[in-house]
């Protein structure tokens, strides 16, 4: 471990971590052997965090295997709280980029866009196979099931946004309907959608709206609704220019 860790972090004097979040268990141990490891060798460690130490690895049935971690970062850190009620996606002024260019969230596809019935590719990273409703050109269409429900990481999930640049996700359901793994699989989704800037259309029989207010109870939503906010933003912003015109 020791080892490999030293071949990644090499002669490097400081490490950031932008948006620090944990929230698998196997990844929590990880990451407090690196700590362990790096503090050791006394490398300067910065990180920006949407969560408190304390609130890292929020599943409570994992969050145990992350004290020693958190114990870590409470005792080595100087942890700054930046105070503050104003959601700068929200605010973004118009004209500068904030992700989800040209994305949508709707009830209804376009037929033109819906896969045929006779579509039902296979995807391969590595050696798993994954199947998926069509692939055309660079878009991809996909369930919410086979995204959410299948045993998929985010390996697969950066593989696909950097090969496709449009994406149509179909069959989202509310948070309540499906299993916390599900939940966190699609929040995952959503961080790595948005950071690759892919043109995503959301198909949903529940408006946007209705579907944040379910997903609120779950401590580590909030980032996943700053983010789908912009679909809000954008189609408003859309609606007013067709008004225009």
């Amino acid at each position: 471990m020791r080892q490999a860790l030293d071949d990644v972090i090499g002669q490097s004097q400081l490490l950031y971590f932008d948006e620090l979040h944990v929230h698998d268990s196997g990844d929590a141990r990880l990451l407090t052997r690196m700590l362990e490891h790096v503090l050791t060798r006394r490398v300067t460690i910065l990180a920006t965090s949407n969560y408190a130490p304390e609130d890292l690895l929020p599943n409570p049935i994992w969050h145990h295997i992350f004290e020693p971690g958190i114990d870590l970062i409470k005792t080595h850190f100087d942890i700054h709280h930046l105070a503050g009620h104003t959601d700068y996606r929200a605010a973004t002024r118009s004209g500068t980029s904030a992700g989800f260019s040209n994305s949508d969230w709707t009830s209804t596809a376009p037929t033109q866009e819906l896969p045929y019935p006779s579509e039902l590719p296979m995807l391969t990273v590595g050696s798993r196979d994954f199947s998926v409703l069509a692939v055309r050109d660079n878009q991809l269409f996909v369930s919410f099931p086979q995204l959410c429900d299948s045993p998929l990481s985010t390996i697969e999930y950066l593989n696909w946004a950097r090969t496709y640049t449009r994406w149509t996700i179909l069959d989202i359901p509310e948070f309540a309907c499906v299993s916390p793994e599900a939940q966190q699989r699609f929040i995952n989704l959503i961080d790595i959608l948005v950071d690759t800037d892919v043109q995503v259309t959301f198909v949903s029989a529940h408006t946007l709206t209705a579907f944040l207010d379910a997903a609120s109870p779950r401590p580590d939503a909030f980032r996943m609704a700053s983010r789908l906010q912009l679909l809000r933003r954008h189609g408003q912003a859309h609606r007013a220019s067709t008004d225009v015109l």
